[in-house]
């Protein structure tokens, strides 16, 4: 369980940001003008569903995002498959561990993750998944830069939380 903590933990930050950055103290106003939202028309969703929804989808977001903040998790994909990784003593698992053991903790920090979250997942993932749909949608730059913003926020928070915490 305690391996799994960062995970749980970082999965929480879209929702927590998310009532930050889209109250009215933030952007929550140019967003409900973006999209023709009224306080009358938001009223009536099904709260309970849909932060269970969102909480699941953050989860699974989790685990690409360690994938990319955390590079040692490269290593382990390179090796998981050759005969002998696990085994202890085997040259591949003596390997492994001699590099994990060098450099286990290079760039295992907070600000790592929180750059490679926000910026290369923000900018790089989530601007042109953003963008495609605006774009189809026909809505206009104003729309994807207020839901960009809380992505890189988002992504960078996230991406921080899971380098410097998730296991090695």
């Amino acid at each position: 369980m305690a391996a799994a903590l960062p995970f749980l933990l970082a999965a929480l930050i879209p929702m927590v940001v998310g009532a930050l950055y889209y109250s009215p103290l933030l952007a929550g106003n140019a967003w409900m003008k973006v999209n023709g939202f009224t306080e009358e028309s938001l009223k009536g969703a099904n709260m309970a569903l849909i932060l269970i929804l969102s909480y699941v989808f953050a989860l699974m977001l989790t685990y690409p995002l360690w994938q990319l903040v955390v590079h040692q998790t490269g290593m382990t994909g390179v090796l998981a498959m050759q005969e002998g990784f696990g085994v202890p003593g085997s040259d591949v698992q003596n390997y492994y561990d001699n590099f994990i053991a060098t450099y286990g903790d290079l760039h295992r920090s907070f600000g790592h993750g929180a750059i490679h979250g926000g910026i290369i997942a923000g900018l790089f993932v989530a601007l042109p998944l953003i963008a495609i749909n605006a774009l189809f949608e026909r809505r206009g730059w104003k729309y994807i830069l207020i839901h960009l913003g809380y992505w890189v926020i988002t992504l960078g928070l996230m991406g921080g939380v899971l380098c410097q915490f998730a296991m090695r």
